[in-house]
């Protein structure tokens, strides 16, 4: 059975689209926006939305009882690709073992007004032996 994933303060602005869904093991997100959860707004400093981007995956991987090892792959939408070094510097901080990196595809894209990066992902929750197990 498909469930939807929400995250408080993450979501389609009133639009009935959930943050994420799991199906059969298999976690996938529509765009997880680098907002601000708290107040609900986007920061017009971009590489603060590119953290909260990072920050927002988490929160939605938890969600769903993942972890950032189940991520396969992530697909990020940029407006400028000089955004390309603030997303490699959170991706690498995220996933640090270059042998262990999940697949990565950035686009530069028109995305809403303020908004300076989005992203999505593709993740299956517990297939990933965990740290403390390797």
């Amino acid at each position: 059975m498909r469930r939807a994933i929400e995250v408080e303060g993450l979501g389609h602005r009133g639009q009935p689209i959930p943050v994420a869904s799991l199906h059969r093991g298999i976690l996938a997100s529509g765009g997880i926006a680098g907002i601000d959860r708290k107040s609900g707004e986007l920061t017009p400093d971009r590489n603060e939305q590119v953290r909260l981007v990072f920050e927002n995956v988490r929160a939605v991987l938890t969600a769903a009882g993942a972890t950032v090892d189940d991520v396969v792959k992530m697909t990020f939408f940029v407006t400028d690709r000089a955004l390309r070094d603030a997303v490699n510097a959170e991706w690498t901080a995220m996933f640090p073992d270059p042998g262990s990196r999940p697949a990565r595809h950035t686009l530069t894209q028109q995305l809403p007004p303020g908004m300076a990066v989005q992203c999505e992902l593709l993740a299956v929750p517990g297939a990933a032996p965990r740290a403390e197990e390797s």
